[in-house]
C-alpha cells in the first residue's frame, strides 16, 4: 500500500525519534556484551583444557553462544543505522511537504486534495462572485507545486519501503538466530535492492522497473556519491553495466513492448545517466576509478552481446551514448570519450551506423527518448552530453586535442589534421549523418532534412554550455562568462559572421541565438563603440567590435558582428530570444542613466547614446525576419510570433546577470522584467495574414514603429519611476524614440545585403 500525503504529513515522526534512541542504547549496550562474551567467556573456554564431552559440546556451545551476543549486536546495530537514516530523510520531507502545503499553496490560492495510491492533486477552490479565469503562469505555478508535492511523496514511499525491507532482512524472521543482512546505512539497504532489481534484466516486471528507477532517482544523486558508486560497482563493471542497460532497453522498445514499459525504460535512460555522472566524478569522496573510463573507450569499438548466439550486436559507445546523453558528467570522464568518438566519426563516418536496426522506429534502441537521433551514432549522444556538461564543454572545444588510438588509449605524438575540436566541427565540409532507423531516408526530403540535423543541433546545444557556462535549456542565470567561454563566442561571430551562407537553414541558428542573448552586453556594447565601458560584460570580454582599436585591439571589423546576427535572426527562436534580450540591456542602460543623471552635463544625449545599439539590432533582427518570412520564404511569421512568445525568460535572465544597473533580487527589478515581458510581446508580435505580408517595405517600417515605440515606454516609464514630471518623462522618451528610429535604419543597411 503506497504512502498517502496524509499519512506523512499527520505522521509523528517523535515516536521514530525515540526508536531510533532505544535502538542506539540496545546497541552500545549489545556491544559490550558482545564484547565480553569474546574476551571474557569464549576467550576462557578456548584457553580451558577441557576433556570428555565438555571438549566438545561445552566448547562449541560456548562458543555459539558468543557468536549470537555478536550477531545481535550486529542486527541491533543495522537495524539502528536504518531507522536513524530513514528518520533523518523523512523528517526533511515531511518539513518540505509542510512547507509547500502550509506556506507555498496558500500564497498561490491553490488547494491541495488527497487523491490516494501516494498522489495528490491541487486545485484553485471556486470562491463566489469569481470568473475563474486563470492566466497561464498561475496554470503553470499550480501544476508545478503539484508534481514537486508528489515527487515528495513518491521519495518518501520510497524511503519507507526501503527500510521496511532492510528491518525484514536484518531480522530474518527467524527469533532463534540472529544476524542476518548487515547495513551500516540506509544506503547500503537501498543499493542492495537496486542491485538485485538490475541483476534480473528483461526478466525485471513493468512494477519492478518501475521500483529500480525510483531507487536510482531518489539517491543518485548524493553528494559524496556512494549510491551512485555502489550501483554500477555491483552491476560488475564497465562491460556488465553496458550489457545490463542494453538488455532491457531493447526489450523496452521492442514492437511488442506496451507504453508503460516503454515509458520505465525512458526513465532508466534519465535516471542510469544521471547516476554515472555521479559516479564518475573524481572529486566526490566515493567515485569509480579512473579505469571504468579507460575500459569504457576500449568498449567503444568493441561490439557487445548480452545474449547467447545473438547476431545482431551494438558497439560499446552505440549502448554508452544513451547513458551520456543525461547528466553533467566531470571533464576528466567525458572529455576523453567525446575526443575519441568525434576522431572515429572524422576518420569514418559511417562506422558506426553499418548495424543499425533498419526498418524500426526510432525510440527502438539506446536512445529511448527518439530526442536527436535514435543513438546509433555515437558522435550526437556525445555532443548531448557535452550540451548538459558547461565545464568539460568549455574545455572540449578551447583546449588542444588529444590524439587516440582506436582502441580509446592515448596516441604519443599521433596527428589529427586539425586544431580545434570548434574549427573541426564548424566546418561546412563536417559529414554530418543521419541518425535514425527509417529505410530510404534520402527520398523523403523533409525526413532527410530532419535527421541530417540532428547532429548540429546537438553541436548547438554543446555550444550552449560551452560559452554559457549552463547546461543548454537552462532558466537559471549564467555565471559571469570565463575567459575561454568568451574567446569560444568571439570565434563563433567571426566564423560565421564572415561566411554568413554556412547558416542558411541551419539548425545552429536556435542555439547562436541563444548564445547571442547571453552575450548581449559585448554585443550592444560593440556597437556603441566604447569598449564596454558603459554597457558592460557579464564576466570576461567576447572583443566583437573593432570601432577603437584602442580599446578593443582584438576585436572583429563592424561588419562581422552584422552578418552574423543578421543570419542567426532568421531563425525564430533566435528572433525572439535577440530581441528580448536587447530590450533588456536597452532597458537596463536607460534606468542607470536616469539613476544617475547628476553625472552628465545633458542627459538625452547619453539616452541617445545607450539606446543607439539596441536601435541598430532592432533593424538587423526586423531585416532578417522579413527575410526569412518574404524573401526566402524558410519560416512563417506566426512561428516569429511563437519565438517572441516563449523567449520571456531572457528578461529575467538579463536582469538577473546585473552589473549594478537595476537592484537584482528587489522589487523594481520585478517590475521591469514584468514590463519588458510585455512590450517585446505587444510591439514584436506581428499581423501574420497573407495581406500584411505582401508589402516588404510596410512589414519593415511597422516593425521600425515598433520598436521605437517600445524604447519609448521603456524610457517614460524610467523617467517617471526616476522622478521626472510627466512633460519632462515624455520629452526624453520622445528623443529616444527618435534615435531608436534613426539606428534601426543603420541596423537595416547592415553589411551583405
Amino acid at each position: 500500500m503506497a504512502l498517502t500525503f496524509t499519512d506523512l504529513v499527520e505522521v509523528d515522526l517523535g515516536k521514530l525519534a525515540t526508536a531510533v534512541s532505544d535502538w542506539q542504547k540496545a546497541v552500545d549496550g549489545l556491544k559490550k556484551s558482545a564484547e565480553s562474551a569474546r574476551t571474557a567467556m569464549q576467550a576462557k573456554s578456548d584457553s580451558a583444557k577441557w576433556a570428555g564431552v565438555n571438549a566438545t559440546v561445552t566448547r562449541e556451545f560456548v562458543a555459539k553462544t558468543a557468536k549470537e551476543v555478536s550477531d545481535l549486536h550486529t542486527e541491533a546495530n543495522s537495524i539502528y543505522q536504518v531507522l536513524e537514516d530513514g528518520h533523518t530523510e523523512l523528517e526533511s520531507l515531511q518539513k518540505q511537504m509542510k512547507t509547500a502545503v502550509q506556506v507555498d499553496a496558500p500564497q498561490l490560492g491553490v488547494r491541495v486534495e488527497d487523491i490516494g495510491d501516494g498522489k495528490v492533486r491541487s486545485y484553485f477552490p471556486h470562491i463566489r462572485g469569481d470568473s475563474d479565469e486563470r492566466t497561464q503562469e498561475q496554470l503553470d505555478q499550480k501544476q508545478a507545486l503539484e508534481d514537486r508535492i508528489n515527487r515528495i511523496l513518491a521519495h518518501a514511499g520510497e524511503i519507507d519501503a526501503s527500510v521496511a525491507r532492510a528491518l525484514a532482512r536484518s531480522h530474518g524472521n527467524d527469533p532463534c538466530n540472529a544476524g542476518h543482512s548487515k547495513y551500516e546505512s540506509l544506503n547500503d539497504a537501498e543499493v542492495e535492492r537496486a542491485v538485485e532489481l538490475a541483476r534480473k534484466g528483461d526478466k525485471m516486471s513493468d512494477a519492478e522497473l518501475g521500483e529500480l528507477n525510483e531507487l536510482l532517482r531518489f539517491n543518485s544523486g548524493e553528494k559524496d556519491g556512494e549510491f551512485a558508486t555502489e550501483f554500477y560497482q555491483g552491476l560488475g563493471g564497465p562491460e556488465k553495466a553496458l550489457q545490463f542497460y542494453a538488455e532491457v532497453s531493447i526489450d523496452g522498445t521492442s514492437g511488442d513492448a506496451t507504453k508503460t514499459r516503454l515509458n520505465e525504460v525512458q526513465d532508466l535512460q534519465k535516471v542510469m545517466g544521471y547516476t554515472l555522472a555521479n559516479a564518475t566524478d573524481p572529486d566526490h569522496k566515493h567515485h569509480l576509478s579512473d579505469n571504468w573510463g579507460a575500459e569504457f573507450r576500449r568498449l567503444g569499438t568493441q561490439q557487445i552481446g548480452w545474449e547467447r548466439g545473438q547476431w545482431n550486436k551494438p558497439y560499446g559507445y552505440q549502448v554508452l551514448g544513451g547513458l551520456l546523453r543525461y547528466g553533467n558528467y566531470d571533464s576528466r570522464f567525458l572529455n576523453p570519450i567525446a575526443e575519441h568518438i568525434t576522431q572515429l566519426h572524422k576518420k569514418d563516418p559511417y562506422f558506426f551506423l553499418s548495424n543499425k536496426p533498419t526498418g524500426n522506429p526510432d525510440t527502438y534502441g539506446f536512445n529511448p527518448s527518439g530526442e536527436l537521433g535514435t543513438g546509433n551514432e555515437p558522435l550526437n549522444s556525445v555532443l548531448e552530453a557535452l550540451g548538459h556538461s558547461p565545464e568539460a564543454s568549455e574545455k572540449f572545444f578551447s583546449q588542444p586535442p588529444t590524439a587516440y588510438n582506436e582502441d580509446g588509449t592515448v596516441k604519443k605524438d599521433g596527428k589529427l589534421g586539425f586544431d580545434s575540436y570548434l574549427d573541426l566541427l564548424t566546418d561546412k565540409d563536417f559529414e554530418w549523418t543521419a541518425d535514425t532507423n527509417s529505410a530510404n531516408v534520402l527520398a523523403d526530403e523533409d525526413k532527410a532534412k530532419t535527421v541530417m540535423g540532428y547532429g548540429p543541433d546537438a553541436l548547438g546545444h554543446a555550444l550552449e554550455a560551452a560559452t554559457t557556462g549552463q547546461p543548454y535549456g537552462s532558466d537559471a542565470v549564467s555565471p559571469p562568462h570565463s575567459k575561454e567561454a568568451a574567446d569560444i563566442f568571439h570565434k563563433l561571430v567571426e566564423r560565421y559572421g564572415t561566411n554568413a551562407e554556412d547558416l542558411d537553414d541551419s539548425p545552429l541558428r536556435d542555439s547562436l541565438g541563444n548564445i547571442t542573448a547571453d552575450y548581449m552586453r559585448d554585443v550592444q556594447g560593440a556597437f556603441m563603440g566604447d569598449g564596454g565601458t558603459v554597457v558592460g560584460t557579464h564576466g570576461a570580454d567576447a572583443h566583437l567590435g573593432n570601432f577603437d582599436v584602442k580599446t578593443n585591439p582584438e576585436g572583429l571589423s563592424p561588419g562581422v558582428l552584422k552578418n552574423f546576427l543578421g543570419a542567426v535572426g532568421k531563425d525564430p527562436d533566435a528572433y525572439g530570444a535577440i530581441v528580448t534580450s536587447q530590450e533588456s540591456v536597452t532597458t537596463d542602460l536607460v534606468n542607470d542613466a536616469f539613476h544617475n543623471a547628476d553625472k552628465y552635463k545633458e542627459l538625452a544625449p547619453e539616452i541617445a547614446n545607450r539606446v543607439s545599439p539596441g536601435g541598430e539590432i532592432a533593424g538587423i533582427m526586423a531585416e532578417s525576419r522579413t527575410q526569412a518570412v518574404v524573401d526566402e520564404k524558410i519560416a512563417k511569421d506566426a512561428e516569429f510570433n511563437e519565438g517572441v512568445a516563449t523567449a520571456d525568460k531572457w528578461a529575467g535572465r538579463i536582469i538577473g546577470m546585473g552589473i549594478g544597473k537595476i537592484p537584482v533580487g528587489g522589487e523594481v527589478a520585478g517590475w521591469v522584467v514584468e514590463d519588458i515581458q510585455e512590450s517585446v510581446v505587444e510591439n514584436f508580435t506581428k499581423d501574420s495574414s497573407p495581406e500584411a505580408l505582401k508589402d516588404r517595405d510596410v512589414f519593415l517600417e511597422q516593425q521600425r514603429a515598433s520598436s521605437a515605440q517600445s524604447i519609448y515606454d521603456a524610457t517614460y516609464t524610467a523617467a517617471k519611476e526616476a522622478g521626472y514630471n510627466e512633460t519632462n518623462a515624455n520629452s526624453q522618451a520622445l528623443a529616444a524614440k527618435r534615435e531608436i528610429e534613426d539606428s534601426y535604419g543603420l541596423g537595416r543597411q547592415r553589411t551583405g545585403k
